[in-house]
């Protein structure tokens, strides 16, 4: 089983970007957790980040044949983007929306995702236990699409 994780717009600035809202963590940090509990249920796992929301409508495209499940911290677009919601529906893989600080919590405007309504579950708040919660709920979506 392959997993794929997406982390959107600015999360490669994580541990130098408002760390009063994201931590100190940084992607880095995030990726070699998530290997972890990837050896540890024999799993791979493969990360992807980009600014660029056509880069990540490209990369969700492409996981059909090559992913079973789908871990994706949108960032900001979770809020705006349709074409990154359509993708993800379009392949049909379950897929887990994660965020490191709770959006709802936050600016009026971040309490909407567009996201949500295509993913199997969204988990936000828990900073880089998001990431890993998220991890196991792919896991979990992906072994019980295919026991069917």
């Amino acid at each position: 089983m392959k997993i794929l994780v997406v982390h959107g717009p600015n999360l490669n600035l994580l541990g130098k970007r408002e760390p009063d809202v994201y931590g100190r963590v940084t992607i880095e940090q995030i990726n070699s957790e998530l290997e972890k509990i990837a050896r540890e249920k024999k799993v791979s796992v493969e990360f992807f980040q980009s600014n660029h929301e056509g880069e990540i409508v490209d990369k969700i495209g492409q996981m059909k044949r090559k992913y079973q499940a789908l871990v994706i911290n949108p960032a900001a677009y979770t809020h705006t983007s349709v074409a990154i919601r359509d993708a993800i529906s379009a392949v049909g893989i379950p897929a887990v929306e994660v965020h490191l600080s709770n959006i709802y919590a936050r600016e009026d405007f971040r309490h909407h995702s567009l996201i949500a309504p295509v993913a199997k579950g969204q988990i936000s708040g828990f900073g880089i236990q998001s990431y890993k919660l998220g991890l196991l709920a792919a896991i979990e979506a992906a072994r019980e699409r295919e026991t069917g």
